[in-house]
């Protein structure tokens, strides 16, 4: 069957990819539809599809996007596309057997190339969703990369540049409307100064519908309190990303509450086994989103 006249829709489903990331393509990277008929929108060709489906298949492989398109855009190609090639000898971040997206997040982090970095976020996003974004994709680049600084003291500005990215992405995620207050309150506990894992259960909650309010880092008590007094929240999150940030008396403090939440619960590795009765113990993004959509349904 001819493929010539392809609207967007078709073109998506045969790649099993979304329309967004077609759009995204087109405007970036200019591998957009080139059968034009006056009066009507463009439509994909064959030979569209081809370079689609080349596109598709490098950044599945976790080469950089930009580098895939270069070579999507050679037609007939001009010998084989790079497969999982390997850029900066030892500047490189281990990111043992995550998935190929992974890799090409390492090599555009390396590189200090956001643009690149953002890209193969919001396909993977789009694509598996925020959990599988998060899992598969963003935690063993970083995790890959907090080893080289441990091994080396260098690349912070990796870290710095992918954090920055990675808190890009996750907060474009569409949020509900604001039809209802939110009921869930995010926070990071007293001097914790890391919020990347509360700003993906945001990202995971908006997807299924959850809306919530991130207070952010180093919240003290007394403003958790304060907040918790105003908003009335069902569900208290507090994260702990080290032993400094986790005295469990803050969490002691949100149960003994006039009007505690119906759910509080401790987030991160910071914590402790011991925690005060009652507090939930989240360990990972898919099990607390699905805990804290449970409480709000």
């Amino acid at each position: 069957m001819a493929v010539d006249g392809l609207t967007a829709g078709a073109v998506a489903r045969r790649l099993g990819v979304a329309v967004t990331t077609l759009r995204t393509w087109h405007q970036r990277y200019g591998l957009g539809p080139s059968e034009h008929v006056p009066g009507h929108h463009r439509r994909y060709t064959e030979q569209d599809l081809d370079r689609l489906e080349v596109m598709r298949r490098l950044t599945a492989q976790g080469v950089a996007p930009a580098e895939a398109a270069a070579w999507a855009r050679r037609t007939p190609l001009d010998g084989a596309p790079p497969t999982n090639t390997r850029h900066g000898g030892g500047h490189t971040i281990a990111v043992g057997a995550a998935a190929p997206a992974a890799r090409g997040l390492a090599r555009a982090a390396m590189h200090l190339d956001a643009p690149a970095m953002r890209d193969i976020l919001e396909m993977v996003v789009t694509e598996h969703g925020v959990i599988g974004a998060w899992t598969e994709v963003a935690m063993p680049v970083l995790i890959g990369i907090g080893e080289r600084y441990e091994a080396t003291k260098r690349f912070v500005e990796v870290e710095h540049l992918l954090s920055r990215t990675v808190t890009e992405v996750l907060g474009a995620v569409p949020r509900p409307p604001n039809a209802a207050p939110p009921r869930v309150l995010l926070a990071a506990a007293d001097e914790e100064q890391h919020t990347l894992p509360l700003e993906a259960l945001a990202a995971a909650l908006a997807e299924a519908g959850v809306p919530t309010r991130l207070l952010g880092a180093r919240v003290p008590p007394t403003a958790l309190a304060d907040a918790i007094e105003r908003t009335g929240p069902t569900v208290v999150v507090l994260w702990s990303q080290t032993p400094v940030s986790s005295d469990p008396a803050q969490l002691a403090r949100i149960l003994e509450a006039p009007h505690p939440p119906l759910l509080v619960a401790a987030a991160g590795p910071g914590w402790p086994a011991e925690l005060p009765p009652g507090v939930v113990h989240l360990t990972d993004l898919s099990s607390a989103a699905e805990t804290v959509a449970a409480a709000t349904a």
